[in-house]
């Protein structure tokens, strides 16, 4: 234990305090709380990285009644995997975990290791990720250090130093490590997930109501908000293009699977050229022919987590196109109906509009 730790907030008696108030005050139902296993442990600890709650948990049950174990995701194909997270963001999430199963498969027999060094080098999950699964769904002490836990240990002890940087998250670690207990670690884990989420929240947090309201540093400096540190804001950039909504006599629109790395990578989305580019004339190098008819679309902000992409929708119609379209597999014609596929939110809503005649295809903020 570090020397920020007072007499008061030794480990058996924060743990004990932190359990006490999860037995009583935590949430006990959630669906990765039910019929507990390291998969869908795994599954849930991913899906709730930058999202919240409310938001994962109708991804998660349908995530796991389709992919219900290690092997049906990674037999998958990587469309369907990728169809099945449309609309939850950060899909190199997806990926990293559709490659995971897959080594998990080949390599572990179908089972997730039970060594954190082994279960942490898997793509996508890292040291804490691998602590929480082994604590929560293995019972074994693993400490962990998510969004959540780091919030509350930096107002609880006070720590003023920048978590993205090594020093402070040695210090971090030391504490999540000393203050783990071997009982019951898998309910500590949970417990103070919850207590960051719930009551310690990033704005105003719910003090009165926290069972280290007594003890807590950051709360007797009289600004509890103040933690973690704050970093430097810069200017979000903007980036702008055009979306080509490409429409054939059948009724099928033209799809361009994105890299596997970069903005939505692996989705399917709608071709994509700059801002300024000739929209016919980027259609006829696609498809062979030139537009029949155009019209431009209501542009559209979507916001990144380092960005704002400001894309307008240009909808064209072609007759006659070049066969040879069909030769290149990231270009598809594609029906609403088709096998699954994995699609950006906006792309979603678009295709949405498209498949719904006679609604407007106005596209707001996400």
């Amino acid at each position: 234990m570090t020397e920020t730790v007072t007499e008061a907030q030794t480990p058996a008696h924060f743990a004990a305090r932190l359990l006490a108030w999860h037995d009583t005050h935590g949430r006990h139902d959630l669906p990765w709380q039910q019929h507990i296993d390291p998969y869908r442990v795994w599954v849930s600890e991913i899906m709730l990285q930058q999202t919240q709650v409310s938001t994962v948990i109708p991804y998660f049950r349908r995530f796991t009644a389709r992919f219900p174990d290690v092997r049906a995701l990674a037999d998958a194909p990587e469309d369907e995997v990728l169809h099945h997270w449309t609309g939850l963001g950060y899909y190199a999430r997806a990926r990293n975990l559709h490659k995971s199963a897959q080594l998990v498969r080949d390599a572990h027999g179908g089972e997730l290791p039970r060594r954190l060094e082994e279960l942490a080098a898997l793509p996508g999950i890292g040291r804490s990720t691998a602590g929480a699964i082994l604590a929560i769904a293995c019972n074994e002490r693993a400490p962990i250090l998510d969004g959540n836990v780091k919030r509350v240990l930096t107002r609880v002890f006070a720590i003023d130093g920048d978590t993205t940087k090594a020093a402070t998250q040695k210090q971090l670690w030391a504490i999540a490590d000393a203050l783990t207990p071997a009982e019951r670690s898998g309910a500590y884990t949970q417990a103070i997930m919850d207590l960051g989420a719930t009551l310690c929240t990033r704005t105003r947090p719910a003090c009165a109501l926290c069972p280290f309201a007594a003890d807590c540093r950051a709360r007797a400096e009289g600004n509890p908000a103040r933690f973690p540190a704050k970093k430097k804001t810069k200017p979000v950039p903007e980036r702008r293009c055009q979306l080509l909504v490409i429409r054939n006599p059948d009724g099928a629109v033209l799809l361009e699977k994105r890299p596997g790395t970069g903005i939505w990578g692996g989705l399917w989305s709608f071709p994509e050229i700059p801002e300024r580019e000739d929209a016919a004339l980027a259609c006829d190098r696609l498809v062979g022919a030139p537009p029949a008819g155009l019209r431009r679309g209501k542009p559209f902000r979507h916001t990144f987590s380092h960005f704002h992409l400001d894309a307008t929708p240009m909808f064209l119609a072609v007759g006659a196109v070049r066969a040879q379209v069909m030769e290149d597999q990231r270009l598809i014609w594609y029906k609403p109906g088709d096998k699954p596929l994995g699609f950006a939110a906006p792309v979603k809503r678009l295709l949405d509009a498209l498949a719904n005649e006679g609604i407007e295809l106005e596209m707001n903020q996400q």
